[in-house]
């Protein structure tokens, strides 16, 4: 039972536990004295201090309503262990960041860990760039493992994505191009998430300061984005991408998880004309991503942050096409884009 107590202690985020919840877990498996037994242990070891000012229940032997959790002697078993493997495994490997995850995600990992290890021992990092499933099978033999099996999030987590040289499998990136702009050093990029502001916007494209008109097809740009380098290889650029989608909890929540991927702006005058109309009633069962939510709004000065937030309560949202195809090119063509 201490071994689940102490299981219990490094999966939890907050530094104190109540009685009743160490109490849940011995619940049908052992009677008081045994549980007491284990929870006078972990106090003897300082794993877990009595928090005084919430008083102890009475009973004999007495134990603490509260108790504060020592997050350092919790995980010192998993520092040994990161530490022990930071010997043996090599040195592009990071592994430092396990020290701040859950002991839950070094198990997981760790397996992986060790035969991305043998293969950098045996191979070192590959010349040429190929596709994810063949660099996974090579790594781990099993060739969906990068893109399915949540091996590109562990190759990103221990910094050697990048190293590996794997050409991302998505869907291309679709995008016009502005022949005018393609020399410069620097470059910006709108994303629009619908079709049709794609078609508006298009045949004004050479006429503003953007290098490409990128269509992000909803969702799909999160994933297809990883093309970008690949389908437009401008070499030693600066490139500054906007994005634009529908004004309702799923369009902010697809630039989010794109702001993950890349450094991403709303397009702000495109969202200011969409606040200058009446909004339109619907997509109620949207789910509401409250991170998402606030991080769109930081860009937003307060009166259309407070607007945009009445909008969403009342159910309202704005739709991309309720700014007309003149007004759209207008807007692209002589709003101030920094």
């Amino acid at each position: 039972m201490k071994e689940k107590l102490m299981d219990f202690l490094k999966m939890r985020k907050k530094r104190t536990v109540s009685l009743s919840e160490l109490e849940q877990l011995a619940s049908g498996t052992l009677d008081y004295d045994s549980f007491a037994s284990c929870v006078m242990q972990l106090e003897a070891e300082s794993i877990i201090e009595k928090v005084k000012s919430h008083g102890e229940n009475g009973k004999n032997p007495s134990l603490s309503y509260t108790y504060r959790v020592n997050k350092s002697l919790v995980k010192q078993d998993l520092q040994e262990k990161i530490k022990e493997a930071r010997l043996i495994v090599h040195p592009s490997i990071y592994l430092e960041g396990y020290f701040h995850l859950p002991e839950e995600q070094w198990k997981q990992d760790y397996p992986m860990i060790v035969k991305i290890n043998e293969y950098l021992k045996k191979h070192s990092f590959p010349a040429e760039q190929v596709p994810a499933p063949e660099r996974s099978f090579e790594i781990i033999g099993d060739e969906k493992w990068i893109t399915e099996g949540g091996g590109k999030e562990l190759l990103e987590r221990i910094r050697i994505w990048k190293l590996l040289k794997i050409v991302p499998v998505s869907d291309p990136l679709m995008f016009a191009v502005n022949p005018l702009m393609i020399q410069n050093t620097s470059h910006k990029h709108l994303i629009v998430e619908n079709k049709t502001t794609y078609q508006g916007l298009l045949p004004t494209l050479t006429e503003t300061s953007f290098t490409t008109l990128i269509y992000g097809s909803g969702k799909k740009i999160i994933k297809s984005i990883e093309q970008f380098d690949y389908q437009l290889p401008l070499q030693s650029c600066q490139h500054h991408f906007y994005y634009f989608g529908d004004l309702d909890h799923e369009g902010i929540n697809i630039w989010y998880l794109l702001s993950k991927k890349i450094q991403v702006l709303p397009a702000i005058p495109f969202y200011e004309a969409c606040l200058s109309q009446p909004y339109v009633f619907g997509k109620q069962n949207q789910r509401k991503n409250d991170e998402a939510m606030n991080e769109f709004l930081s860009y937003f000065p307060k009166v259309q942050l407070a607007q945009i937030t009445s909008m969403l309560q009342n159910g309202g949202y704005y739709p991309q096409e309720i700014i007309k195809t003149n007004e759209l090119q207008h807007i692209w063509r002589n709003a101030s884009w920094k």
